[in-house]
C-alpha cells in the first residue's frame, strides 16, 4: 500500500517537497490508514503532516467518541491535530449531501493540501451511483484525484489492502454505525451490489478505479479542446458532437444554467443548426438562450412593448432605448435618417415596433420586420428601436428613416429629432 500511494502521488503530481499535508481523518479504516501511510511517506516526499477531524454531530455520543479517538491517537504519535464542528441540519438535497457541504466547507478553509481517505472501492461505488442515476463521461470518471486543495492518494487501494494495512501496522480504527444503515444509495451498493461483482471478479473495484481514472483524461482532453469554441455558431458545427456538446455545457453554465442536463444539451444543440437566425429556447433558471444571427447568445427577459406620448416643443428621453427624441417647429427643411420634417396630425406617440407596421422607403414599401431583418439588428432589441407615429400613421423609425408617405417638403412643418440619450443636448 506504501508503494501504491506514494507512486499515485509522485504521478499525478499531488504533492511536492515543502508541501503541508492536512489528512482528514473521521477514525474510520480507510482515514486511519490514510494518516499513517501519510506519516511513513512524509521523510520520503520531503513533507509535513498533520490531522483534521470535523465532527458533524449527527451520532450524538458516537461523533464525539471519534472525534476523542482521532484527537488521543495523534496526540499519542505526535501528529498536529485541527478539529471543526458543526450542527447539520438537512438541507435542499438532504442530510448526506448537507453534511458533506458542511465538512468541505471546513477543509477548505485549511492551509495546506487536505487529503482524504478515498479508496478504489469508494470510486468503484460512486461509478455505480452514477450509472444507475444516469450518467456521461464525466460521471464514469468518478472521484477527481485532485480538486482545489483536496488531494485523494488512495484511488488505487483497495479495501482489502487498507486492511492489511492497518493489521501489519497495529493502527485501530473505530467503526462508524450509519455504515451498516442501506438508507443512503451508497451503502445499498456497497452491501448489496458490489459484493456481487466482486465474486465475478475480485479486482473489479480496482479495474473501475484505473477505467474511471483513464476516462477522467478523456473527458479533460475534449473539455479543453472546447474551451475556445465560444458562441460562434458556425464553429461549433464544425466540431465533433462530444466536443461541441461540451463547448454548449460550458456556455450554458457561463450564463446561468447550474447543472445543464442532456435534454438541454441537446436543444441547445438544435439552436446551433436552426436555420432561423432569431431561435431561442427557454432553460432551467429562466435562461434563455437565442439564435443573434450567427452567434448563441444568453438574451434578457422580453421586454414589454411601450408607448409615451410627445408634443411639439417637447423632447422625451427613454433610457431603456437609449434615445432622446426632440418635437419642435422646423425653421428650414432638413431631411436626414434621424432628422425629419413633417405636418402633425393629432398626437404624437412613441412607441415599440408591433407587427405588421410598414413604412415608404426610397426603395419602396416594407414591413419594419424586414427591415429590421436585413439590417440584423437581433430580434430581442427590435422592442427598442422607437416608432414615431400621429393619428395619420408612421412618421419614422430611429435608425432607418422617415416615412416618405410623411414627410413634409416646405414649411410651416413640425420636426423630429432622434438622438442618443448621451447627446441629448447636440440639437443641431
Amino acid at each position: 500500500m506504501l508503494n501504491k500511494v506514494a507512486g499515485f502521488l509522485r504521478s499525478r503530481h499531488l504533492v511536492a517537497p515543502g508541501d503541508h499535508v492536512i489528512c482528514a481523518v473521521s477514525g474510520g479504516a480507510d482515514s486511519m490508514a490514510l494518516l499513517w501511510c501519510m506519516v511513513l511517506l512524509r521523510k520520503n516526499l520531503g513533507i509535513s503532516v498533520s490531522a483534521a477531524h470535523f465532527n458533524h454531530h449527527l451520532r450524538h455520543e458516537e461523533s464525539d467518541r471519534d472525534q476523542a479517538f482521532v484527537r488521543d491517537f495523534c496526540a499519542g504519535h505526535g501528529i498536529p491535530f485541527l478539529c471543526g464542528e458543526a450542527e447539520v441540519l438537512p438541507g435542499k438535497k438532504g442530510l448526506e449531501a448537507a453534511a458533506r457541504e458542511a465538512r468541505y466547507g471546513f477543509f477548505s478553509s485549511l492551509d495546506g493540501k487536505v487529503a482524504t481517505a478515498h479508496t478504489a472501492d469508494d470510486n468503484a461505488e460512486t461509478v455505480l451511483m452514477h450509472l444507475v442515476r444516469g450518467t456521461g463521461l464525466k460521471g464514469l470518471g468518478g472521484i477527481a484525484p485532485s480538486r482545489g486543495n483536496l488531494i485523494r492518494p488512495m484511488l488505487t487501494v483497495t479495501r482489502e489492502e487498507v486492511d492489511r494495512f492497518l493489521k501489519e501496522y497495529f493502527i485501530p480504527h473505530v467503526e462508524d454505525s450509519s455504515n451498516a444503515s442501506d438508507t443512503f444509495l451508497r451503502n445499498r451498493i456497497r452491501h448489496g451490489v458490489l459484493p456481487l461483482l466482486q465474486q465475478e471478479n475480485p479486482r473489479f473495484s480496482g479495474n473501475v478505479s484505473r477505467m474511471a481514472l483513464l476516462l477522467r483524461e478523456d473527458e479533460a482532453f475534449l473539455s479543453q479542446t472546447a474551451e475556445t469554441a465560444g458562441g460562434d455558431c458556425a464553429a461549433l458545427r464544425t466540431l465533433p458532437m462530444p466536443v461541441r456538446y461540451r463547448a454548449l455545457e460550458k456556455l450554458l453554465k457561463e450564463n446561468g444554467v447550474r447543472e445543464p442536463e442532456a435534454e438541454h444539451l441537446r436543444l441547445a444543440d438544435r439552436l446551433v443548426f436552426s436555420e432561423n437566425p432569431s431561435a431561442r429556447a427557454s432553460f432551467p433558471g429562466g435562461v434563455t438562450l437565442g439564435r443573434v444571427y450567427g452567434r448563441l447568445e444568453a438574451l434578457p427577459e422580453p421586454e414589454e412593448n411601450r408607448e409615451y406620448l410627445l408634443n411639439v416643443g417637447e423632447t422625451l428621453t427613454v433610457p431603456e432605448w437609449n434615445v432622446s427624441v426632440i418635437c419642435r417647429q422646423a425653421h428650414e427643411i432638413c431631411s436626414g435618417t434621424d432628422r425629419i420634417p413633417f405636418s402633425p396630425c393629432g398626437q404624437i406617440r412613441l412607441r415599440s415596433r408591433k407587427t405588421g407596421d410598414t413604412i415608404r422607403l426610397p426603395g419602396g414599401t416594407k414591413t419594419l420586420k424586414k427591415l429590421m431583418i436585413d439590417r440584423k439588428i437581433p430580434a430581442h432589441l427590435r422592442c427598442r428601436i422607437p416608432v414615431a407615429e400621429d393619428d395619420a400613421g408612421i412618421i419614422a423609425v430611429f435608425g432607418i428613416g422617415g416615412n416618405l408617405d410623411r414627410i413634409q417638403k416646405n414649411l410651416p412643418a413640425a420636426e423630429i429629432l432622434f438622438l442618443p440619450a448621451d447627446r441629448e443636448n447636440d440639437t443641431e
